[in-house]
């Protein structure tokens, strides 16, 4: 399954001189792709698209960031809704 994953964090807790947004997800976690990864960075915001075999494995991937972020996370697809 598809989701566009909203991780947002402050200034004061901005990793940009402590390894950066990387330091933020787990790219590693089994059962997650990581599709596509895209910054805001004035905003200090963060977006992904993911697939997830799990909500245990969104959570390991976004565990790293835990401590200085919140996120928000919307299961998304490509296709438009069929009419029955």
């Amino acid at each position: 399954m598809l989701f566009h994953i909203t991780q947002v964090h402050t200034p004061d807790t901005c990793p940009k001189d402590e390894g950066g947004s990387n330091t933020l997800y787990n790219p590693n976690v089994p059962g997650i792709k990581l599709i596509g990864r895209y910054g805001a960075n004035a905003q200090h915001t963060l977006f992904y698209i993911v697939e997830a075999d799990s909500v245990v494995a969104l959570q390991k991937f976004l565990f790293p960031g835990f401590n200085r972020c919140t996120s928000t996370i919307t299961p998304v697809m490509e296709e438009p809704v069929p009419k029955d």
